[in-house]
């Protein structure tokens, strides 16, 4: 689907922040902005000739905080702050709300500069039941947000929870990029014990390591989400390429929620991130895509990706997500498959 043209937005507030996140969303849609690696094409299933099971019985649903999704999927945190980021948005939730899953939001520091794009924020009334997810630079709050700040970005959307998204090689290669990371562990410990709803941490393209999620853990944070190599590569967006890690580096730590997303791509991928120890699988650049076009459309994704998950689990055997992380998935070598 050839992307749409994105409309520059005029009037009020920072139109230099605005039109680069217009251009973002242009950028993202982009073909050439998806990283050529994925993760997933090195890790395979066995085949489970007689799986046992009835495939009307398998329950992809699981429980997030406090509420249950159809699957475990997430809509990964994308866009906001213009005229088409709202419309994006919108389509998102709706399909959210329709399907059963968990819907995040872009990043929310716009509002704070120019508080006429919070419109673009609010998906609640499209996603009444579900969860959604604040979100904010994790860099802000050495930048002058506080808990204040993030309690505004929660109540201004009804969120269930706040992302705090790490970004440095991005914010290394903007020329307008905020570089101070210094301190953050314990500022982000300090609003996960202030807050009333818990706090996430996600990288956005080069994956976090099994050592920064202790870290994190020590500081009271208890959800991470990977954003591993192989999705949409915001550090190409800005010129450069981003680094893996394995999702099974996280996955052994005791309670710890991993959302496992960065490439994810199709139900088949999904399944396998379970199997390697997500919780919940975050996807973002199949539902952009869709979401581009119509609520619609984002549900007939979700859906595709949902029975895609379903029909893996059945060839198996796994009746339920919590099987499907029992079931052993191997690593291809360099020969072929191990």
């Amino acid at each position: 689907m050839k992307p749409k043209p994105v409309r520059a937005v005029v009037g009020g507030g920072d139109a230099v922040g605005r039109d680069r996140k217009a251009e973002h969303i242009r950028l993202a849609l982009e073909k050439r902005m998806q990283l050529d690696a994925n993760y997933f094409e090195d890790w395979y299933f066995e085949h489970r000739a007689l799986p046992e099971i009835d495939f009307a019985d398998i329950d992809t649903s699981v429980a997030f905080l406090g509420k249950t999704l159809s699957a475990p999927l997430l809509i990964s945190c994308m866009t906001g702050g213009t005229d088409e980021a709202t419309r994006i948005n919108r389509n998102l939730a709706a399909a959210a709300e329709e399907t059963g899953i968990a819907v995040g939001v872009g990043s929310q520091r716009k509002v704070f500069e120019s508080p006429e794009t919070a419109e673009s924020f609010r998906i609640r009334p499209q996603a009444p039941s579900v969860p959604v997810l604040a979100n904010l630079g994790a860099v802000q709050l050495n930048y002058g947000f506080g808990i204040e700040e993030c309690r505004r970005a929660v109540e201004m959307i009804g969120a269930d929870a706040l992302v705090f998204h790490l970004n440095a090689l991005q914010e290394a290669i903007q020329p307008e990029g905020q570089r101070n990371f210094s301190g953050l562990l314990d500022k982000m410990g300090a609003v996960a014990a202030a807050l009333d709803v818990p706090v996430i941490v996600k990288e956005i393209g080069c994956g976090i390591s099994a050592s920064v999620a202790r870290e994190l853990m020590q500081r009271g944070i208890r959800i991470i989400d990977t954003a591993g190599v192989g999705g949409t590569s915001w550090a190409r967006i800005e010129g450069q390429r981003a680094e893996d890690l394995e999702l099974r580096q996280l996955s052994s730590i005791a309670g710890l929620t991993v959302i496992g997303s960065g490439g994810v791509r199709n139900g088949i991928d999904a399944a396998k991130a379970v199997a390697l120890g997500s919780d919940v699988v975050g996807m973002a650049y199949p539902f952009l895509k869709a979401a581009d076009d119509s609520p619609e459309a984002v549900s007939d994704k979700i859906r595709r990706t949902v029975l895609e998950m379903k029909i893996c689990m059945f060839c198996v055997g796994a009746r339920t997500t919590r099987e499907l992380q029992q079931v052993e998935v191997r690593r291809r070598s360099s020969e072929g498959m191990e």
